[in-house]
């Protein structure tokens, strides 16, 4: 029986008919009224249930240059005090995140900086095993990387189609923040290519409100379908911590990337020739183009693949194997994640109408190829030509760009810098400097040319 007390019983009175009359008072076996209802929650966890299995934990120890005295430089001092030339590196631990991609081949894809200068890597998966990994590549521009591990029973995630992705699209984030343990977080879609967060990088980001923390980096962005729709990798936060504005490479980038990786160990950028800027407003106004979207080629170069297959300053490319492209970063990440030698088929608007463009994509010039764990690792190089050389009187090469905060920028490389010998041994090529640094773990000794004056430079 139900006891009345108070104020509430006009109340609980009307509540109760309500529910007897919706037929939510089921009679128990004596026949009295029960009130409790068993109600559906809305959740995730089948899914998490099938998708968190996939998604691991990344330990790493690595070794980063030690702030080095001025003393060092003085050969005197480190001869009267018995000094190595170089201070030794300090050794950190990081955590970070992973995402098992192909269970029969052990594959895992991460961060590049979760995995930058590594000595020894672990995978810990989320039944326990820890697991060593072999580093097989590594990209700083797309901060992708792929780790193998040798273990059986894995379970791979299935990966999306990011180009499908919707703003408003419900995603959860599943990693390793505050290196706390497998952690799920939720949110929407925030936007879709997002760049402009590191010039020198290939970016495409998906935005995501989805919390994501210190140690979530290389973690699994994933659809309520439960598929991989990117890598989580970056946050704008002024304080360090989430404020819900997350990034993460798309699930077709980070494959195009891996693809790579397993096949060169490195990414092999393509290259069209041309300069490129966005179709503004204005431009597509003056071009009477309408409220078209895409890139403006600036510029041909000569004896350029752009130039071979007819393309012209002034043209609007609008697409690139019937997809849309929506600016100019767009245009320069397809053509850059392209494999060398593939052709691809530009929709080009002119004065005189649209027009299909067949165009072999060459290997990018300025390639520096894999020196992931060198201290060259983030620096962009080519040859020096041979003007470049006539000029410094001897073969060099030349430090196009350095990525902020990588290795080369702590090594101490700038932009101009001419490479000319690696431990007292000439250096004519890239080639060269692969070789030179392939498996060398002690201290190398970098001359190079700046500014007109010859250096060395002590790194590890």
């Amino acid at each position: 029986m139900f006891r009345i007390v108070g104020r509430l019983r006009p109340t609980l009175l009307a509540f109760c008919a309500a529910l007897v009359l919706a037929g939510g008072l089921p009679s128990s076996a004596g026949g009295q009224p029960v009130l409790e209802r068993r109600v559906e929650r809305p959740t995730v966890a089948p899914v998490l249930a099938r998708v968190t299995p996939s998604v691991v934990n990344i330990a790493v120890v690595a070794e980063t240059p030690a702030t080095s005295n001025p003393l060092y430089n003085d050969p005197y001092f480190r001869r009267f005090f018995e000094l190595p030339e170089a201070p030794p590196p300090r050794q950190r631990m990081s955590a970070g995140s992973g995402v098992i991609i192909d269970a029969a081949k052990g594959h895992v894809l991460t961060n590049h900086h979760v995995v930058a200068n590594a000595r020894e890597i672990a995978v810990t998966l989320k039944d326990g095993r820890r697991l060593r990994a072999e580093l097989v590549g590594s990209d700083q521009a797309t901060d992708i990387a792929l780790l193998k591990v040798e273990a059986s029973n894995l379970v791979a995630l299935e990966v999306g189609d990011s180009d499908t992705l919707q703003v408003g699209d419900y995603v959860v984030a599943i990693g390793n923040p505050f290196g706390l343990g497998q952690t799920v977080t939720s949110g929407i879609i925030s936007a879709l290519g997002r760049s402009g967060i590191n010039n020198e990088g290939y970016e495409d980001f998906i935005q995501t409100d989805a919390s994501i923390n210190p140690g979530n980096s290389g973690g699994a962005l994933v659809t309520l379908d439960g598929r991989l729709a990117g890598i989580n990798t970056a946050i704008l936060s002024p304080a360090g911590g989430n404020i819900g504005i997350g990034f993460a490479v798309p699930s077709n980038m980070a494959v195009s990337v891996m693809q790579q990786l397993i096949a060169h160990g490195e990414v092999r950028r393509g290259r069209l020739g041309v300069g490129i800027q966005d179709l503004t407003p204005d431009l597509a106004q003056a071009l009477n183009l309408g409220d078209q979207r895409g890139a403006v080629i600036a510029n041909v170069e000569p004896d350029s693949p752009a130039e071979k297959a007819g393309l012209r300053a002034g043209d609007v490319v609008t697409a690139v194997g019937g997809r849309a492209v929506h600016g100019a970063t767009d245009l320069r990440n397809r053509v850059g994640l392209t494999p060398v030698g593939s052709r691809i088929d530009l929709t080009v608007k002119r004065s005189e109408g649209e027009k299909l463009i067949s165009v072999t994509i060459a290997q990018e010039a300025a390639q520096s190829g894999n020196l992931s764990g060198t201290p060259f690792d983030g620096a962009r190089l080519r040859d020096a030509s041979r003007e470049e050389a006539r000029q410094l009187g001897a073969a060099a090469i030349v430090v196009e760009s350095v990525l902020p905060g990588s290795s080369a920028a702590r090594a101490g490389l700038r932009p101009g810098d001419m490479i000319v010998a690696i431990n007292r041994a000439p250096v004519s090529s890239i080639q060269d400097l692969r070789r030179s640094v392939s498996g060398n773990r002690g201290t190398l000794a970098v001359e190079l040319v700046r500014d007109g004056s010859r250096l060395l430079l002590i790194v590890r």
